[in-house]
């Protein structure tokens, strides 16, 4: 199973991928193939996941282990 960094931050938290694909104005099924790495998650999609957690856009895409800038 692939581990992606949103579904450990989501994990963290206790949400669910249905409260997070509401958040992103998606379907469970779209939000899901992202956590999977199945598809790219769009620059708006990652911009709101990172001011949802609290993190960089760069740490999402594991190009930093810093949360944060």
């Amino acid at each position: 199973m692939v581990k992606t960094r949103i579904r450990d931050l989501r994990e963290d938290r206790d949400l669910t991928q249905t409260e997070i694909s509401k958040l992103l104005n998606i379907s469970q099924v779209a939000y899901s193939y992202y956590e999977l790495n199945k598809r790219s998650i769009p620059l708006e999609s990652l911009c709101k996941l990172a001011d949802f957690y609290k993190v960089s856009v760069d740490y999402l895409l594991y190009r930093t282990e810093k949360k944060s800038s």
